[in-house]
């Protein structure tokens, strides 16, 4: 039945009848927008929050809200959605994003991402979760916008600021387990969850077994949800390995379909993008040809590869990476570095074969949130390398084919640390903090060192605060922000770079530390030459790709150590075929005519 609040005291009770389905509902005309309510079961004394509430203005224990999904009034009538290439993601928690950690607050800074070149925000999970803060993987009520961040029309009206200034807006969405703390959803059903399958964080969901039915429809309307009554553009797949499924047809094929159905409506393309550790590249492969229907994979591979390269560790689950040149001309253009070989790290082969795909269809990335977190002290990368190495990756990264995303802060160099945080209750944190430690326990430079035990605690609120960037930074440092910049404008605004097409680019090693990427396109080639070791001189250059075409030579667009962009000062790169590559740098040229 439902009962109406009214402050702390329950009002008029309204029973519910039971439909051919199974499910219960009933109207209750007392209700109107702004009205708090709750659940009671037949034969208990609690209440329960509606497990479809659409707002829990006092936390996930508290009661529902009702609330108008059609009150909120648009600006932005028309979107089109993100495009099929030329994005450039951004990883937001709004939480952290800004001092205010608001929905409102976060769209007073879109003007400023837009401007430097960022397309699409990818939001962490907003559905609601227990405590004061947390990075939202823990989401208890999927279809409410947590309260800490302001209420849904904040949301909405963070979503139609994003598309006023022609940016698309992705949700992360959690579909492969709910949190412990306020999930009361097998209190109304155990049909929800089976024990058929393990998953790391909790209880399996029920796909595939008896009764699963209305537990996909329960995921897959909520995908449908968020783009019908937020008009976001799309969603970013938590952790699809852990969705479990042998059904004939996968329940993330039905969550594309919905969500695809419900762009439709709004007359945009919808684009969906999945972290997927064991690398299955069907995800990325439509229905019609036995995939999943998705638009984009996350590579960590090109992460772990980029990162040894920055740092050089290769311990822990970077254990299969070299840093390589040829890693890292082979993870541009072909995504998956491990497409099947054996994995020594888990002791079993890794990935499928994923050459068809093409390379917008990779997410690359040298931070994230799990990345920057996973150490002993959630340092960012360039804490962890130098600047010049920075630069200089950064400069093939943000030219190369596959999508890049940026995580918050990542382009002005935010130098606080981005930590695991989770203020859960007084059971529950200890053992979150505690697991968090045996995790971070697989790099022996933290287990040997004792450094488990120096983890920050998720539940103190200073470990939430040390998170919050500090915008003052992007004028401290000037110089990196100008480079972020000046590389998004060149990869917008050079056909060979925008074009995003892996077949195009041809690259080769010129030494130990050292590659070139060469970029084919009917507007004139253009090259990236990157050195992340010593001075190398080669002379001579027994390279095709080094020589520009008959006609024509080489430009120089951009060298990462140039001053204005904090560098020391560079070399002239070429001179009558000679080429001087100056120590952890990168340079861009476009071809014209001699």
């Amino acid at each position: 039945m439902v009962e109406r609040s009214e402050g702390d005291r329950l009002g008029r009770a309204h029973g519910l009848e039971r439909d051919s389905n199974g499910y219960f509902s009933g109207w209750v005309r007392e209700l109107d927008a702004g009205s708090l309510y709750s659940l009671r079961l037949d034969g208990e004394e609690q209440v329960y929050p509606d497990p479809a509430s659409r707002f829990q203005p006092l936390g996930p224990h508290g009661p529902s809200q009702v609330v108008d999904g059609t009150s909120y009034r648009w600006t932005s009538q028309a979107f089109p959605g993100p495009p099929e290439r030329g994005q450039v993601l951004y990883e937001m928690h709004i939480g952290t994003f800004t001092p205010e950690g608001t929905y409102a607050a976060a769209a007073r800074e879109l003007p400023e991402l837009a401007r430097i070149g960022v397309t699409t925000l990818e939001l962490m999970p907003v559905a609601e979760f227990p405590g004061q803060f947390g990075w939202g993987y823990d989401g208890v009520a999927l279809w409410s916008p947590t309260h800490l961040y302001g209420s849904p029309d904040d949301l909405r009206q963070l979503v139609d600021a994003a598309h006023s200034l022609g940016m698309s807006v992705i949700l992360d969405v959690v579909y492969n387990h709910l949190g412990p703390d306020g999930n009361y959803l097998d209190r109304f059903a155990p049909d929800y969850f089976t024990d058929r399958y393990p998953n790391e964080w909790g209880k399996a969901l029920n796909f595939d077994g008896e009764d699963s039915e209305p537990v996909r429809e329960f995921f897959v309307e909520n995908a449908r949800y968020w783009i019908d009554e937020f008009r976001f553009d799309g969603l970013r797949l938590d952790a699809t390995q852990s969705i479990i499924d042998q059904s004939a047809r996968h329940v993330i094929a039905d969550i594309t379909e919905a969500a695809r159905a419900a762009g439709r409506r709004q007359q945009k393309r919808i684009f969906i993008c999945a972290e997927n550790e064991p690398q299955e590249a069907r995800l990325a492969r439509p229905v019609a040809r036995g995939g999943h229907g998705c638009d984009a994979l996350w590579n960590d591979d090109f992460h772990h590869t980029a990162r040894v390269a920055l740092v050089g560790r290769r311990e822990a689950y970077y254990h299969d990476y070299q840093g390589s040149p040829q890693e890292l001309l082979s993870a541009l253009k072909w995504g998956y570095l491990y497409q099947g070989q054996h994995y020594h790290w888990q002791k079993k082969t890794r990935g499928e074969s994923a050459l068809e795909l093409e390379a917008a269809h990779f997410i690359s990335y040298l931070q994230n949130h799990d990345q920057v977190a996973n150490s002993l002290t959630g340092a960012r990368i360039q804490a962890l390398t130098s600047p010049a190495l920075l630069r200089a990756l950064t400069t093939l990264w943000l030219l190369a084919p596959p999508t890049p995303m940026l995580f918050q802060g990542q382009e002005f160099g935010a130098s606080g640390p981005f930590l695991y945080f989770a203020d859960h209750n007084s059971e529950l944190s200890p053992v979150v903090h505690a697991g968090r430690r045996q995790f971070l326990k697989q790099f022996p430079s933290i287990a040997t060192a004792g450094g488990a035990e120096r983890i920050d605690d998720p539940a103190a609120p200073a470990t939430f605060e040390r998170c919050k960037l500090d915008f003052s930074e992007r004028e401290k440092h000037a110089d990196l922000y100008a480079l972020h910049i000046d590389l998004l404008a060149l990869r917008r605004n050079e056909e060979a770079f925008a074009a995003q097409q892996a077949a195009s680019l041809h690259g080769a090693v010129l030494g130990p530390r050292a590659l070139l990427a060469r970029f084919f396109h009917a507007s004139g080639h253009r090259l990236v030459v990157l050195n992340l070791g010593d001075d190398l001189t080669l002379d001579p250059a027994p390279e095709p790709l080094l020589a520009p075409r008959l006609g024509q030579r080489w430009r120089l667009l951009l060298d990462s150590e140039d001053v204005k962009y904090g560098g020391k000062g560079y070399a002239e790169p070429e001179r009558e075929g000679v080429w001087q590559l100056t120590a952890c740098s990168a340079c861009v040229f476009r071809e014209e005519a001699s």
